[in-house]
């Protein structure tokens, strides 16, 4: 049976900083890499004041500043972002007020892959991304 969005919500428990040994994600050997966790994530866009967004590189690079690394992997965070992002829309479907969850739609690109790909729809995100004047 798959992980619910809560499992995978708790996992990893901890964000890590290492050092890279080897090229990676545009990255030279020796630098930082945060490799973030769902809640780290969820506490980040939590933190984005209604009627403000950010973009996924933006909030990669406010990420690795707070745990003083180089980078965020970009592939962890797009992951972590879903993750979050699903366990939002599972918890507003369960009777949470929106104003309760994490507001996904302010960090998720509406021409992104993972847009379509969350079971909100894009439709949810651009009427929340409207209601809160987010062009």
């Amino acid at each position: 049976m798959p992980k619910s969005w809560t499992e995978k919500f708790a996992h990893p428990p901890k964000p890590s900083v290492s050092r890279l040994g080897k090229p990676y994600a545009g990255h030279g050997e020796g630098e930082k890499m945060l490799i973030p966790t769902p809640a780290v994530v969820a506490a980040y866009v939590a933190e984005i004041p209604p009627g403000a967004s950010r973009t996924m590189p933006q909030m990669r690079e406010d990420l690795a500043t707070a745990h003083h690394a180089d980078f965020t992997c970009p592939l962890t965070a797009g992951i972590f972002l879903r993750i979050a992002s699903e366990l939002a829309w599972e918890q507003h479907q369960n009777g949470t007020p929106l104003d309760k969850i994490t507001p996904f739609w302010r960090v998720v690109d509406l021409k992104s892959p993972m847009a379509k790909k969350l079971a909100c729809g894009v439709d949810f995100i651009v009427r929340q991304r409207k209601r809160e004047g987010i062009v």
